[in-house]
């Protein structure tokens, strides 16, 4: 199920020099590449803050603000590749079975439908699939909402930029097979949020944003390094064990004085199962089949561009798809132009006429291979319709039936503790209030949650008052990390 931009990424023209940009949040980093005779040279390198939202403010001021950055930086260059925010990304998971790929395109549609909450008709999709056993392929879907990339596009038009290709930053970081041996996490420290990218396989198999991993406290930026931990550990193990035993490196990007340290926690964390862990500073000799500037910098903006420049085509490509030449003459001659002239009326006419022979053609191609695929289609139709109707009871665990469970084995069945309120947040953090007789049956409760299956950072928020005493205490329920 690849976007059309794929392929126009085949036919496109080469380029020998490229713009690079970065959008992190309100930050905006870019470089200006130019290849030539096998080696890239870097002509200009620029970071700024962005006053406006490119999503929020009118697309024509926010353009604006960017040509002024350009001017000031000295760039001209109007063709560039940009490096979406990951946030942007939404994303699901499927395995597919040997098929034609018409039929494998038709099912992967189906589960996307499935997976994704917004309608997929609203997205730009693509995916990347990574070899399973039995001849099945691990899918991993995303897709960005059109309409972030339609106000992207208005914004860049406004800069007078070209744009020819989109692509998260982490994917540009770390490519599928970019790894010398088994299969590689990614991590890139961002602005607010932490990149995850898992790939094995020759693909990518798990793509995360880790929202406010990075917090500014007084001007001050903090990672919180056990939050980042604990995401990565839940993330290799929802993979199968096909692709999440392949996985033996753990790279880590971003400013030194963030990526450092969680590069030195991971280490602690993960070396001893074997997953070796390192803070990426440099590119490697070969990182794009290219030579490359003495020293250079590692940033998504300059792989991104360097891969393009290579031309290494990306993992996942969100640019929409342009209207061929057949669909702009089209436009330009419904504008009634140049109706006054009878060789413009010959032209359209056989136009239309080409048209409608081309369309026949398709239509006669699609029916005969739907009348392959009906009889599946149909079966397929039918479990979507019974997912729909039983969607509430589709799901195999039931957390809060859980949550309630362990807390009603864990109260006294005396009565000297119970409880007036319980919350849950995100399905996952609890918060329970309520009364106990006296401290130590407070502390007796307090340990058998704790010792509960899933139970965890049981924390005591409050205790007031004496015989009866109030109390308020919070904790995180996980059953073995499975969603």
């Amino acid at each position: 199920m690849k976007p059309d931009s794929k392929f126009n990424f085949r036919r496109r023209k080469q380029l020998t020099t490229l713009l690079g940009l970065t959008l992190d949040g309100s930050r905006l980093d870019g470089v200006v590449l130019r290849s030539a005779n096998g080696s890239l040279s870097l002509l200009q390198k620029f970071s700024a803050q962005l006053a406006l939202d490119p999503l929020t403010a009118a697309p024509e001021l926010v353009g604006r603000e960017i040509r002024n950055l350009l001017d000031a930086a000295g760039v001209r260059e109007r063709h560039c590749v940009v490096c979406v925010p990951l946030k942007w990304v939404l994303t699901a998971h499927t395995e597919l079975p040997p098929l034609p790929e018409a039929d494998a395109k038709s099912l992967l549609l189906i589960e996307a439908e499935r997976g994704f909450h917004s309608d997929v008709a609203s997205l730009q999709m693509d995916d990347s699939r990574s070899p399973l056993a039995d001849g099945k392929k691990y899918v991993l879907l995303a897709g960005i909402p059109g309409t972030y990339l339609a106000a992207l596009e208005k914004v860049l038009a406004a800069a007078k930029l070209k744009p020819v290709g989109f692509t998260p930053g982490i994917s540009a970081l770390q490519f599928p097979g970019a790894e010398t041996s088994g299969g590689a996490l990614a991590l890139a420290v961002g602005e607010r949020n932490v990149s995850l990218q898992v790939t094995a396989g020759g693909g990518v198999v798990a793509l995360r944003s880790l929202a406010g991993a990075v917090e500014d406290e007084a001007g001050r930026r903090t990672l919180h390094l056990d939050m980042v931990v604990r995401e990565t550990r839940v993330t290799l193990g929802q993979l199968p064990g096909g692709l999440r035993d392949p996985v033996k490196h753990i790279r880590i990007f971003g400013p030194r004085e963030l990526a450092q340290p969680l590069a030195d926690e991971l280490e602690l964390r993960f070396e001893p199962a074997g997953l070796k862990v390192e803070y990426v500073s440099a590119y490697a000799a070969n990182e794009f089949g290219l030579t490359l500037p003495v020293e250079t910098p590692v940033s998504p903006a300059f792989s991104l561009a360097a891969r393009f420049l290579a031309e290494s085509k990306p993992p996942f490509e969100f640019l929409p798809p342009k209207p061929n030449f057949l669909e702009r003459l089209a436009t330009k001659y419904s504008s009634g132009r140049l109706r006054t002239t009878g060789a413009a009326a010959a032209g359209i006419a056989a136009l239309v006429i080409g048209l409608f022979l081309v369309q026949q053609i398709q239509l006669w191609h699609y029916r005969s291979q739907w009348s392959r695929l009906a009889a599946k289609v149909g079966e397929l139709q039918a479990i979507q319709d019974n997912l729909h109707q039983y969607r509430s009871w589709y799901a195999g665990t039931f957390p809060n039936l859980a949550i309630l469970r362990q807390l009603s084995l864990a109260f006294p069945e005396d009565g000297s503790v119970t409880a007036k309120s319980i919350e849950v947040r995100d399905g996952r953090t609890v918060t329970c209030s309520g009364t106990v007789t006296d401290y130590p049956a407070l502390l007796a409760m307090q340990a058998r949650l704790r010792a509960a299956d899933g139970v965890n950072d049981v924390k005591l928020e409050q205790v007031r008052g004496k015989a009866p005493m109030q109390f308020v205490f919070e904790f995180n329920f996980n059953p073995g990390g499975a969603e």
